[in-house]
């Protein structure tokens, strides 16, 4: 007794519970919607809610699916519909929206827009015992009476992979239960229409006689597994051919694509008869009318193959582990190759002797195969071993990299790309701004593209150790005998760029300029300064410097010696002119003496050409533009230090002081050069050609009463201790090319060398992963422009978005890279099976344009959508297709079944159709019967009854809403 009394209180607390959920989302009272259009099961938005509550210590999940749709006019609504059946009794006889390809089971089952359903809240708990399942239907029962909720409400029984519910709908006068049976073994009775029309009318128990007719649906499904007579057409990458050298360079260019095994696994035919009625089709276990070849409705849906195996993504996949390894060069390799050069010059007392021997005679010839074995032997000296990538495949390789090397003369700096003439598209060009890489035809990207392949074909981590030790012994060979890096846009580094290509391109800068010092020293000879400075020479701003300013004489001011000492490098040696002395005596004592009566004349040096019609203003001469050294490149690593450093000086004056020179040795040169030009010029004229807005003229009226224009520095420029001021008086007239050298290509050259050798496997993956995903990117949106798929286009603009994002930080986290790559890789996969359906489907064998567009817009149409309706379906021409493909392989399986197994192939039904049909025995087999009786008396209201039969190989479920008069029951 005490027992039941606990009971029957938590059933209380549960009902009530359930009532207030009911309550909270409003779904009490009547409510009708507008009529289900066709499809919109499939087409719609479904949405749900979710709630909580316990029974006891039991949890349930609630939840509420429900179709979106817009509110039903209120001019529809009258005094009659106050008494109209609940709106989910009304759409159990909707036949718009039978079979949809996607849905919630229950909406599959009973064709209801909107449910609630209880189910056990973890996923191992389940309601098992029948009084349990009966104690929660009398409770929702209940909750409905009190609410007036007329929308269903179920709830799941057994284990959740059963999917086993029962449920209640409650109208006014009406009710309607939800009852399912689940079977694995399906009786033989039932295997057929007239099995399942003797339990349909048996369950509802009409009790007119003739009974009213039951309407029918009907859906077959067969599968096709066997596409052997269709030959995936991606063939995977001839191995052999790249081992043995035979790839020509535009292969290495190029990144696979495709998958490796039919991403398509089946092809799922279902025929349908939407419209039947009893009595005008016979369904026995003898005889059939239900022929799939006579079905009014086809409809197509293909399953893919589970992750397949796909070439490009399997290509990053494996460069990404790189990432990954911690091992060094020489670790992977041996003993460095640039031991040995250090050991051949290690002793000190060759050093003087190494300077004073004459200069090396630049190799006039380029050769990939002089280039590649000197560092193979040291390679197979210190190792004793062969390395990793034999002759064929790195001289491929070298030669791909560094076409330059292949013909009679090396080239000049015409090779490096021109980012001004884009070959490709805008968009697919500057993606490398977006992904921090470098451009797609750089010499950064082709490395990128090469050692990818290495990776994956050649020897792995090895091979990519061992072609990378080839390349910065080859940006060294470059280095020391003034060959340009081809490949690589001119000018300072791209800081859009990865900064590997930042560093390629400060070498080349390096190479440019001491190309153009060695070109001048041959040139030109020592005492021939005084000549006019040539304007591209200026530009390239390669000279070796004069160090005029060290023995200038003692008197001078110690701010001089401070500026001096911004422009002056240690390690640094010039040479000595002969007119040095002359320089010590003309230019600048004179000009602290006085006027320009005492000052010796000077002869202007380095001018470029006139500034239209500006005049000096103490002398009227001419202002003259000079020629000016261009500022140090520099690569984002050295911003960065520089940024550092500069900000470690604090925010005092003195810091500030400091901050300025460091930042003013540009300045310095370009006073100086201005001094050379200009012979006789005052910081006015400088202002008024470098930064024209700090000098300001004002018309005024003289003492003779004549408009004239008169001119002052800035405020800025008068304020004390002016930074411009101090550089002015310490600038002397000296020529560019006599000029400290800005930027020390020597020292800056072997930086990067060393920066290069340094570079860890790992690092260099790093570096160069940005370069493969944007490689990756522009090969499947040229794949994807042979195919246009809607999805893909807009797919491939989420991975362009999501990687800019990503690859702009210097050191992006691993699950971000991979989750592009995944991306990358599902693009990849759809690709595929457009071109698989394609073959399968034949669409350009058709001979007909017409046939053609259709066929392709239906092989669209699978990619994009859960299910796709045959157009004319067995008549129609991809109707005409899927037939003869279930053909051939109902020929093949015949061909292949022996004699015993055929006969002891199933039921009679099986062997009969095994023997006779083009098609196999139905995978699948669905019926839904409808009809509109009264129960449970002749007198109650007709009310709608629905049963929903599904048969698989090793399934068989019944899904019954049955509905029934309350008023006097």
């Amino acid at each position: 007794m005490k027992n039941a009394v606990y009971l029957s209180a938590f059933l209380c607390r549960f009902i009530s519970k359930v009532e207030e959920v009911l309550n909270d989302w409003k779904l009490i009272g009547h409510s009708l919607g507008k009529p289900l259009e066709k499809g919109i099961f499939t087409s719609g938005t479904w949405e749900e809610r979710a709630d909580e509550i316990s029974f006891a210590d039991f949890r349930f999940s609630v939840t509420h699916h429900y179709l979106v749709q817009e509110s039903p006019d209120k001019e529809g609504k009258d005094e009659e519909s106050e008494d109209a059946i609940p709106q989910s009794m009304q759409d159990l006889l909707c036949m718009n929206n039978d079979f949809p390809p996607r849905a919630h089971c229950l909406v599959r089952w009973y064709g209801l827009r909107e449910f609630v359903v209880i189910a056990p809240a973890a996923h191992s708990d389940a309601v098992l015992s029948e009084s349990k399942c009966n104690l929660l239907l009398s409770s929702i029962s209940i909750a409905l009476g009190n609410t007036g909720c007329q929308v269903p409400l179920f709830v799941q029984i057994h284990h959740k992979w059963r999917r086993m519910y029962m449920g209640e709908c409650q109208g006014p006068g009406v009710r309607t239960d939800f009852e399912m049976v689940h079977l694995r073994k399906v009786p033989n009775q039932y295997t057929h229409l007239s099995g399942l029309l003797d339990i349909f009318k048996s369950k509802i128990g009409c009790p007119l006689t003739p009974l009213p007719p039951v309407s029918i649906a009907i859906r077959f499904t067969y599968v096709l597994q066997d596409w052997q007579q269709y030959f995936w057409p991606q063939q995977p990458p001839d191995i052999d051919a790249l081992v043995g050298g035979e790839v020509g360079g535009l292969e290495f260019g190029k990144l696979p694509f495709g998958a490796c095994e039919d991403p398509i696994s089946e092809l799922h035919l279902a025929t349908t008869w939407p419209h039947l009625t009893e009595g005008i089709i016979v369904d026995n276990d003898v005889y059939s009318d239900l022929d799939p070849v006579q079905a009014p409705h086809w409809s197509v849906r293909v399953r893919k193959a589970d992750n397949p195996q796909c070439l490009l993504g399997d290509f990053v996949t494996e460069f990404l582990k790189i990432c990954r390894r911690k091992e060094s060069t020489d670790e992977i390799l041996g003993r460095s190759t640039f031991e040995e050069e250090g050991r051949d010059v290690a002793d000190i007392t060759h050093a003087l002797s190494k300077l004073t021997e004459p200069a090396p005679v630049p190799i006039h010839k380029l050769s990939v195969s002089n280039m590649v074995h000197t560092a193979k032997k040291k390679i197979r000296k210190h190792r004793g071993e062969e390395s990793p990538l034999n002759n064929d495949v790195l001289n491929t390789i070298l030669l791909f990299l560094f076409p330059d090397a292949a013909s009679e003369k090396p080239l000049d700096g015409t090779t490096s790309v021109d980012n001004s003439n884009p070959t490709a598209e805008a968009g697919d060009y500057t993606l490398y701004n977006q992904f921090k890489s470098a451009p797609s035809d750089s010499l950064t990207y082709k490395l990128a593209l090469c050692l990818c392949m290495i990776n994956f074909y050649h020897g792995g981590l090895k091979g990519v150790a061992h072609l990378w030790q080839e390349f910065v012994l080859e940006m060294r060979f470059r280095w020391e005998n003034n060959f340009l890096i081809p490949g690589l846009a001119s000018g300072p580094p791209d800081l859009r760029c990865c900064l590997l290509h930042q560093k390629l391109q400060m070498l080349n800068c390096c190479i440019e300029r001491k190309k153009a010092r060695d070109e001048g020293k041959k040139t030109s000879p020592s005492d021939s300064m005084t000549k006019a400075y040539p304007a591209d020479a200026g530009k390239a701003g390669g000279q070796l410097g004069l160090d005029h300013l060290r023995d200038t004489e003692k008197e001078k001011g110690e701010a001089g010696k401070s500026w001096d000492s911004w422009s002056d490098s240690e390690e640094e040696f010039f040479e000595c002119l002969s007119d040095a002395e002359d320089l010590r005596g003309n230019g600048q004592e004179s000009t602290k003496k006085g006027g320009p009566k005492d000052m010796a004349p000077l002869k202007p040096e380095g001018r470029l050409h006139q500034h239209g019609k500006l005049t000096l203003l103490r002398n009227g001469e001419p202002l003259y533009i000079p020629v000016t050294q261009e500022p140090a490149p520099m690569t984002e690593d050295l911003l960065e230090e520089q940024s550092e450093v500069l900000a470690k000086l604090g925010t005092s004056a003195e810091g500030a002081h400091l901050r300025a020179r460091m930042q003013s040795a540009c300045l310095l040169s370009d006073m100086e050069s201005f001094k050379a030009a200009n012979p006789g010029c005052c910081l006015e004229d400088f202002v008024r050609w470098y930064s024209p807005r700090d000098y300001i003229e004002e018309e005024v009226t003289d003492e003779k009463g004549n408009v004239v224009l008169k001119g002052e520095l800035s405020a800025r420029m008068k304020i004390p201790s002016n930074m411009w001021v101090e550089a002015w008086e310490t600038a002397k007239p000296v020529p560019a090319r006599r000029q400290r050298r800005l930027f020390d290509d020597t020292r800056e050259a072997e930086k990067v060398l060393h920066y290069l050798a340094m570079q860890k496997p790992a690092d260099l993956a790093r570096h160069l992963l940005p370069c493969v995903i944007h490689a990756a990117v522009l090969k499947v949106k040229e794949e994807e422009s042979l195919e246009n798929i809607p999805s893909v286009k807009k797919i491939i603009k989420q991975i362009i978005a999501h990687s800019s994002k990503v690859l702009r930080f210097p050191s992006p986290e691993d699950k971000k890279l991979e989750e592009i790559i995944l991306q990358i890789t599902t693009v990849e996969a759809i690709i595929a099976r457009a071109r698989s359906l394609k073959a399968k489907f034949g669409t350009e064998k058709c001979e007909h344009e017409e046939e053609k567009e259709d066929l392709e817009r239906f092989v669209s149409c699978l990619l994009e959508q859960p299910e796709v309706a045959v157009t004319g379906a067995g008549r129609g021409h991809a109707g005409r297709i899927i037939h003869k493909l279930f053909v051939n392989a109902q020929r093949a399986a015949a061909v292949a079944l022996p004699e015993e197994e055929l006969k002891r192939s199933g039921c009679p039904e099986e062997r009969r159709q095994t023997l006779v049909s083009d098609f196999p025995p139905p995978a699948g087999r669905e019926l839904i019967l409808r009809a509109t009786v009264p129960r449970p008396a002749p007198y109650s209201k007709a009310l709608p009854q629905r049963m929903y039969s599904v048969l698989t190989k090793e399934d068989f479920r019944l899904a019954g809403a049955f509905s029934s008069d309350t008023s006097f029951f």
